[in-house]
């Protein structure tokens, strides 16, 4: 994969200044996805063929999927950048272990190594005491927060349920909470005394409810469904075609009778037309 990484950082050196961040996430934004099919096939000529220039292909692909996930991590203050050349590395590893033969596409399995990449960097990085450092503790600072209802200190009951969930002592929940509300003197200084609003990293997390796997997950779901609907609305006869531009998809939409007086048919037929047209997209997005 070294000469793919390297053929990667010279691609992406063409997309902007040295350091600009937004030219990058822009750029890699600006690739075009790949099907099902090109996926699997450019996956087996690497697997197969040890084809470098495919897995560069599959990454430059999927970089945009990398910042989507980081942007998760921001509230951490971590640097973005910092949190995206480790997602890139998760992206590196999960190509080259993937197979085609899982039946699932690469971003989904993707997903898994490039979220690993960047917890590591998180957890070495986010407190200068380090918070977590067995396995149990590194389950807990991921997911106490989730599990908290509120800002308050878990009660009795609270911290055995959490533990019972997570798989560890009651003991480790308390001790993780106790680190988690503890302060950095740098990280969460404290507000000045006239000062409303506390302008630090530590004030803006994430929100739990907004798991980057599940967002890339949709935003894939919907990017596939999209795609979908714009070969099936190509295989549509033309009267077809226009039926459905106009009475859903025009800023102007057009009445049944309209159309029915349009194409010289009773608005039923309009009707009728319509449904099947709407039954043979369902089809194809499913």
């Amino acid at each position: 994969m070294t000469t793919a990484v390297a053929t990667l950082n010279r691609d992406l050196a063409l997309a902007g200044p040295v350091g600009s961040l937004d030219a990058y996430i822009q750029a890699v934004g600006a690739i075009p996805m790949l099907s099902k099919e090109d996926e699997q096939a450019l996956s087996r000529r690497f697997n197969e063929h040890e084809d470098l220039d495919a897995a560069r292909d599959l990454v430059m692909v999927h970089l945009r999927f990398v910042v989507h996930i980081a942007k998760g991590y921001t509230g951490y203050g971590l640097p973005i950048g910092d949190l995206i050349q480790e997602g890139n590395v998760g992206l590196l590893k999960a190509v080259k272990r993937f197979d085609p033969d899982y039946g699932v596409r690469l971003v989904s399995f993707a997903v898994h190594w490039i979220r690993a990449e960047i917890h590591e960097f998180v957890l070495k990085n986010w407190r200068i005491v380090k918070v977590a450092t067995t396995k149990a503790q590194r389950k807990l600072f991921f997911n106490l927060r989730k599990n908290k209802k509120s800002l308050a200190w878990l009660s009795h009951a609270e911290t055995l349920a959490v533990a019972d969930d997570l798989g560890v002592s009651p003991q480790e929940v308390t001790e993780m909470e106790r680190r988690l509300s503890a302060r950095d003197a740098i990280f969460d200084p404290a507000p000045d005394a006239d000062d409303d609003h506390l302008y630090t990293p530590a004030a803006y997390l994430s929100s739990p409810n907004s798991d980057p796997a599940d967002l890339l997950e949709k935003s894939d779901w919907h990017d596939d469904a999209s795609e979908k609907m714009t070969v099936a609305m190509q295989d549509l006869d033309e009267r077809s075609q226009d039926i459905l531009q106009n009475r859903w998809l025009s800023e102007t939409k057009m009445t049944l009778h309209e159309l029915a007086d349009k194409y010289g048919v009773s608005a039923e037929r309009v009707r009728q037309l319509e449904a099947n047209a709407i039954k043979k997209l369902r089809t194809a997005i499913v």
